[in-house]
């Protein structure tokens, strides 16, 4: 019997022994392997138009504008970017009818806090601008009450069509939007803005109805807003790596 028991317990330990080493050897078998991919970034000038400014033009008979946008980016998340344009705006209110025109420019810096899979150059971007304005006013006509009468309601309509030229205006503008590739280097955008007056210039007594690139001012309000949707085309001017490292464990 003690043999037996020897045997049996022989037995035992040379089982457990085989399961460890079999074990053992099938996780030295293991190997990690890093699979090096490697994309081309595009790095280059992207040039565009604001649809939203052209379609505003040809449905509403009192605007006239365009304009045209660009960025160019200097690092992975990072781009220089600006506005040019040109608007001319007739406000027409109880009181007067008044038309401004004139040019602007905007610029500044995006960032791009989208992380883009594989080779991709979408954008989810926060931004800002410092906005410059030069424009001119024409009071094309005004309404006067008579403040003495108070039982007629008598007013009168009094056209000059007097023109303030030489006006000028300076704000910043936050940013926050989209960019997303349509076809090959051709995007397609959406962004809002949010824009504080940092200092216009004024004839006595009128203030600026309408700032271009500013957009309406509202009586002493410093703020401001605007959208804008934009399709652009990027001309690549040169690429730079983008390595991608994936890890993998395979058998021998």
């Amino acid at each position: 019997m003690k043999t037996q028991h020897m045997y049996a317990s022989i037995i035992r330990s040379a089982i457990i022994l085989l399961l460890f080493s079999a074990m053992a050897f099938a996780q030295e078998d293991k190997k990690t392997i890093n699979d090096t991919l490697v994309y081309k970034q595009k790095y280059g000038l992207r040039l565009g138009a604001d649809i939203s400014k052209l379609g505003r033009t040809y449905f509403d008979d009192s605007y006239t504008g365009f304009e045209i946008m660009g960025d160019y980016r200097l690092s992975k998340q990072i781009y220089i970017a600006g506005e040019l344009g040109n608007e001319e705006k007739t406000l027409e209110t109880d009181y007067l009818n008044n038309t401004t025109k004139g040019s602007y420019f905007k610029g500044g810096i995006d960032i791009n806090f989208y992380k883009n899979w594989l080779d991709m150059e979408n954008m989810i971007f926060a931004g800002i601008r410092v906005g410059a304005s030069t424009f001119s006013q024409t009071l094309n006509n005004f309404t006067v009450y008579n403040v003495y009468n108070q039982y007629w309601d008598e007013q009168y309509s009094i056209t000059e069509g007097q023109e303030f030229t030489g006006l000028t205006a300076l704000w910043t503008e936050f940013q926050i939007g989209l960019k997303t590739e349509l076809f090959n280097n051709f995007y397609a955008g959406i962004n809002l803005q949010l824009k504080i007056l940092i200092s216009d210039k004024e004839i006595n007594n009128y203030e600026n109805l309408y700032i271009p690139g500013y957009n309406r001012t509202y009586d002493s309000s410093a703020f401001g807003g605007g959208y804008g949707f934009n399709l652009s085309y990027l001309v690549p001017i040169f690429k730079k790596d983008k390595v991608v490292i994936q890890e993998k464990e395979v058998e021998e």
